[in-house]
Parts: structure tokens; C-alpha cells; sequence
């Protein structure tokens, strides 16, 4: 219950908030306008005051359209006439247009079409002027919009049933279920505590509250004292507007030094009833006061960090997964020595390999040069590999050798390793080859 209740009311509650935000508010688009369409002649003057009142055009036309209190203000055009939003000429282009659909945005097309006669004038300096106030104009036009279809896509009324009928079935159950028993039957351990069931009651007024304050927010374009003042808001953007780009106009007050000018660390006074204020400290960021051992602010050098990155590798297997997850960059020695690794795989791999069968065509000793010139190439080719490997690192491959006494010792026991093997799987080769040929001279001639 609290749940389909809570999601009901976030709901409106949301949708009664954006809204709100979406009443076209004429205070942006005013300023740019003062500023942007220069002239304080009769010329320059008529085309602010116009420009304002096709905003102001607009901003009626969809108010109301989705308010009763507007629409009940302004029943028909003539009374948009009338109330001097609108010309006669204006209202004739306004119904010789043929459109079924609302026509709110027809304001804002004149709007635009006279913003660019005024930058052929030259009464707009620049593009960009002109850029800056039709984007303004856009932004006015796009709120506009948003109230048409928050007005057309309202809250479906199968969920507003649904809740409704859940809260008053929930308490017509409580009403039967949460009743006592009946002290004079005398049933064994059901005793009569409470006269007044308290806690049904108090789910019944935060239940029923909780509905009643969804039902007042789900239109907020109507006529009760909790809905937005909507004539109000006409009557304020419409005045403002027109003192904006009109009457202050080129207004501006004597410039003279203010109070701090030759202060270079001014401060404004505080009354008795603030002066709590000043004992406060300055905000310097949650990590001002946090202490760190000393021995943990020394800078460590480059080497033992790789050395110590290294080790640590070895000891986790996943520590490169994690260095990828923490976007944490590879050392240089980790660059390098993970290349020299490759290459001594790659070493082991070959010389590990199968011997010719006994099909094959050696039977010579010349056959073993020229398995040691294809193992020789095989193995500058590799060096080649390696090199390119080691030199693609950049700037980070200079050294060549690891760096420590650990990394040293390790690096020379692996080639120890390497060459014991290459000796004997070099000796076994050579035995093999060795029988086949005696073979082959012991085989009879046919």
C-alpha cells in the first residue's frame, strides 16, 4: 500500500514541479533584447516593443489554452484584441491561416521574421547578436511547447483509479479486521487493551492526506488557491517586459567609486543578529584538516616504484587486470621486461620442437648447417622482433638491462636456464641424426 501510494504521489509530484518550470518567463529573452537591438529612436522603439509583445502573444495563446482561470479571462480572440495583445491586421493573419492545430507558435514566427528585417536595418550589430536572441526566442517557444503536452499527456486515469480504490479498500478492511474481541465472552488470552485503535487511524490520516495531496497537484492549471496564479503571472511578464526594452532603454545611473575602492579586501558589515557568522571557519575542502604519517609524504624514486610494481605482479596474478580497472599506466621496466619474456618464451618454444622423422630427406652432415643457419635466422629474426618490441616503448625503453640486484640475478638464471636447455636439446638432435645416417649405410643396395 505504501508503495503504490508513494510511487503515485512522486509521480504527480514531479510532473507538478516541471510544470512549473516550463511557464514561459519573458525575463532572459527581454535582456538580450535591450541590449542586442540598438536605436532610441521611434524606428528602434517600435521594433523592442513589438518584438516583446509577440512573446508576450505567445505565452497568452498557450496559457490559455491549458488554463481555465486564462481561458475564462480571454474567452475568444477579440478579447486577446482587446486587451491589446494582438492588432486587428495581426488577428487577420492570426484566422486566415488554415490549421486544426493550435497555432501558439505562429507569434514567435513573426518574431523572427521581424528580428531579421531589424538585422538588415542594421539595428542588430551582428550575427552572433542575432544568433544569441533567436536562441533565447527558441528556448521561450520550447517552455511553450512543454506546457502543450504536458496539457495533451496527462497521468493515466486507470492509475489514479487503481490507487484511489486501494486506499478506501484498505480501510474499509481495517474498519472490519482491526476491530477487538469482545471482553464479557471471556476468550483466553484476548483481553481488550485499547477503546481507540490509534494506529489504524493514523495510517488512515497519512493514507488519505497522501491521496488527497496528489488529487490537488495533478492539474495545477485550475482555479483553487493551491493552483499557479496564472493571470497573475500574465499581468507581471507582460508589464516588465515592456519596461525592459522601453522605458530603460539607454537608462543607466551616474557611475561613481563604490564604498570598497581602494578596500583590496572588502567586506560587507554584519547586524547584531548575524554576528554568529564571523566565528565560523572558512570552508576549505574535506581533505584541509586530514593527516598523513610522515613517513608516508616522501617522494620515493622511479626505480623502486617499478621494482616494487614488478614484485608485486608476481606475487598477484591479477595485479595487471587491476592496474587495467584503476587505469593505472604500465612502468617502463614492466614495458621491457615483459618483452624479454616474450622473446625468451618464444627461445624455449623453438627449441623445444619435434626432430625430423625418419622420412625426412637428412642424411647428411651438411643437413645440420643448414639446420643451424635456419635456427641462426630463426633466431635473428626473433632478436629483430625483440628490438622492435623493446624500441616501440618509446621515451621508456632506454634502459635495456633490469633495474636492481633481484631483477639481475633473476634475468641471469633465466639465460642459465635457456642455454642448459638449448645444449641439450642440441646434443639429442645431433644423436638422432647420427643413427639415421648409419642406418642409411647399412641398408642394402638393390
Amino acid at each position: 500500500m505504501s508503495f503504490v501510494l508513494g510511487f503515485y504521489v512522486t509521480l504527480v509530484v514531479n510532473r507538478w514541479w516541471s510544470q512549473y518550470t516550463c511557464i514561459p518567463l519573458p525575463d532572459r529573452l527581454m535582456c538580450v533584447l535591450s541590449g542586442g537591438l540598438q536605436g532610441g529612436d521611434e524606428r528602434g522603439r517600435l521594433l523592442r516593443r513589438t518584438l516583446m509583445r509577440y512573446a508576450s502573444l505567445s505565452a497568452l495563446l498557450i496559457l490559455r489554452s491549458v488554463s481555465t482561470a486564462v481561458f475564462k479571462r480571454f474567452p475568444t480572440i477579440d478579447h486577446v484584441v482587446e486587451a491589446g495583445f494582438m492588432t486587428r491586421d495581426e488577428r487577420k493573419k492570426f484566422e486566415n491561416l488554415q490549421s486544426p492545430y493550435n497555432k501558439y507558435w505562429m507569434p514567435c514566427v513573426w518574431f523572427t521574421n521581424l528580428a531579421a528585417v531589424a538585422r538588415c536595418e542594421g539595428r542588430i550589430k551582428d550575427d552572433n547578436t542575432l544568433k544569441l536572441l533567436l536562441e533565447e526566442l527558441n528556448a521561450f517557444r520550447g517552455n511553450c511547447s512543454m506546457l502543450f503536452h504536458y496539457d495533451m499527456i496527462s497521468v493515466p486515469l486507470v492509475y489514479t483509479q487503481v490507487v484511489t480504490l486501494a486506499v478506501y479498500s484498505f480501510f474499509f478492511v481495517c474498519l472490519i479486521g482491526r476491530q477487538f474481541l469482545d471482553p464479557t465472552q471471556r476468550y483466553q488470552g484476548h483481553d481488550l487493551d485499547l477503546y481507540v485503535p490509534i494506529f489504524t487511524l493514523l495510517q488512515f490520516f497519512f493514507y488519505t492526506g497522501w491521496l488527497k495531496v496528489a488529487e490537488q497537484l495533478v492539474n495545477p492549471f485550475g482555479e483553487d488557491d493551491d493552483d499557479f496564479e496564472t493571470n497573475w503571472l500574465i499581468d507581471r511578464n507582460f508589464q516588465v517586459s515592456m519596461m525592459a526594452v522601453d522605458e530603460m532603454y539607454g537608462d543607466l545611473p551616474v557611475l561613481e567609486r563604490d564604498r570598497y575602492w581602494n578596500d583590496s579586501n572588502p567586506r560587507p558589515p554584519y547586524t547584531a543578529a548575524t554576528l554568529f557568522v564571523l566565528r565560523k571557519p572558512s570552508f576549505q575542502g574535506s581533505t584541509f584538516d586530514m593527516a598523513v604519517p610522515k613517513e608516508e609524504m616522501h617522494f620515493q624514486p622511479l626505480e623502486d616504484i617499478a621494482e616494487n610494481l614488478e614484485e608485486s605482479g608476481r606475487r598477484h596474478p591479477n595485479h595487471a587486470l587491476l592496474s587495467r580497472l584503476l587505469n593505472v599506466a604500465p612502468s617502463p621496466t614492466g614495458l621491457v621486461g615483459g618483452a624479454i619474456r616474450r622473446t625468451s618464451a618464444q627461445l624455449q618454444r623453438l627449441t623445444r620442437s619435434p626432430s625430423p622423422g625418419p622420412g625426412s630427406s637428412v642424411s647428411t652432415d651438411d643437413s645440420d648447417g643448414d639446420d643451424d643457419g635456419g635456427g641462426s635466422s630463426m633466431h635473428s629474426a626473433l632478436c629483430q622482433d625483440t628490438q622492435s618490441t623493446i624500441c616501440s616503448c618509446g621515451e621508456f625503453a632506454a634502459p635495456a638491462r633490469p633495474h636492481g640486484r633481484r631483477a639481475r640475478e633473476r634475468g641471469r638464471a633465466r639465460r642459465r636456464r635457456t642455454t642448459r636447455t638449448t645444449g641439450r636439446v642440441g646434443r639429442r638432435k645431433k644423436r638422432g641424426m647420427r643413427r639415421r645416417s648409419t642406418k642409411t649405410r647399412k641398408r642394402p643396395s638393390k
